[in-house]
């Protein structure tokens, strides 16, 4: 195979440029939209050339093709514009999901089927496009797939930009890939060619599990979740402070149709611990990442708890209903995938608002350099911090 970026150009099935397709059509929405964030990059079009190139040279047709973390379309939509109908695709975020079917619909596209990272994604599959995720754990779990479940003659084509990619990378594709190809850098971005998958363990290395005392909980987490199974800092300093207002949290518990949210749950260290603490509580734990999700489930589950606590994959709660809420915790992001960005953490503040009734309450955890105080105050009513440490704040907001 002559491959973009190796030096090669004989391959008649390689034009040399990026196949014509609208990029610039493509939305984010209903994820965070801003002049600095786009809806494509130069990896996605490297990686659909080369698809084509491959598909073209190995006679692979769309139902072969798997494609897993096309954030909004740019992967997708141009192989199916191309005629290679049948394409599955996964992507770990809702919003994600969302977007590829409004772009699809704005370009009249159809032939692709979304599904879960899981055997019916990949079974038979001779082409996966995959855009580089941010964790190593993450890149394990979908590398252990593609060799679990993948046809045997499968090749895996992955992509990122060039800032973000590490050797780190390469060495968890080799211990899957008999054979791992590094391409020469473009535009800013490098593909990786990854062949040959090598037998896997008999059971899938994830969802993964750790103790911690500390809190009573054991949490468990798939590779995509943040910060695996530990207790990340923020929700840290919450679940402490929850700790120290126990008596609050139970009193608010004991209103009549009491109803909590853990909002960007992840693996729903938050959900768990109210559900310990107040077993007659009624809880929703939601977070937009199909990972998380697996993961809060699985951590449910752990914790003997998974009959209280309803999971939910969805976009900022959209599902619940407005003033239906009586507590939201929240421990909102300051990323947009490698942006940083506080576009996220506020549409959740905004949710908050929306979903809590009169004299529901909002606990806050935020890094302490961002302004979401004013911003809780202004879209929920007064609010008060709880606590402070140098990297991180907890506040307490009233629904006026």
């Amino acid at each position: 195979m002559n491959f973009p970026g190796s030096g090669a150009s004989g391959d008649p099935a390689y034009s040399g440029r990026v196949p014509e397709f609208p990029y610039a059509r493509l939305r984010r929405f209903p994820d965070v939209e801003a002049p600095n964030l786009q809806a494509w990059d130069a990896t996605d079009e490297l990686l659909v050339t080369a698809a084509l190139a491959e598909a073209a040279d190995r006679d692979i047709d769309g139902s072969a093709i798997a494609v897993i973390g096309d954030g909004y379309g740019a992967l997708t939509l141009p192989l199916v514009a191309a005629g290679l109908a049948g394409v599955r695709v996964h992507q770990d975020l809702v919003t994600g999901r969302r977007a590829l079917a409004r772009n699809a619909a704005a370009l009249d596209l159809t032939g692709f089927a979304p599904h879960e990272l899981d055997a019916e994604l990949l079974r038979g599959a001779r082409l996966v496009l995959l855009q580089l995720p941010k964790g190593l754990a993450e890149l394990e779990e979908i590398a252990d797939a593609v060799a679990r479940w993948a046809a045997p003659d499968a090749v895996l084509l992955a992509g990122g930009r060039v800032k973000h990619m590490t050797l780190a990378q390469n060495e968890v594709l080799a211990r899957f890939f008999a054979r791992v190809q590094p391409q020469r850098g473009e535009r800013k971005s490098r593909l990786i060619l990854a062949a040959e998958p090598r037998p896997v363990a008999a059971d899938p290395p994830f969802p993964v599990s750790s103790p911690h005392p500390e809190f009573g909980l054991t949490l468990c987490a798939y590779g995509g979740a943040f910060a695996g199974d530990r207790v990340d800092i923020g929700t840290r300093v919450l679940l402490e402070v929850m700790r120290e207002r126990a008596q609050d949290l139970v009193a608010l518990a004991r209103r009549d149709g009491f109803t909590a949210v853990d909002l960007g749950c992840g693996t729903g260290a938050l959900a768990a611990s109210l559900a310990v603490a107040a077993p007659q509580a009624r809880i929703i734990a939601t977070d937009r990442s199909a990972a998380a999700v697996r993961s809060a489930r699985a951590t449910m589950a752990a914790n003997g708890v998974a009959a209280r606590v309803d999971v939910t994959l969805d976009d900022a709660g959209s599902a619940i209903p407005e003033g239906s809420v009586d507590l939201i915790l929240l421990n909102p992001p300051f990323h947009l995938g490698a942006s940083v960005h506080e576009g996220a953490g506020r549409r959740l503040i905004d949710a908050a608002a929306r979903m809590l009734r009169p004299g529901g309450e909002a606990w806050t955890v935020f890094n302490s350099h961002l302004d979401h105080r004013r911003a809780l105050a202004a879209a929920v009513g007064e609010t008060v911090q709880l606590t402070r440490t140098p990297k991180f704040t907890v506040t307490r907001s009233v629904r006026r």
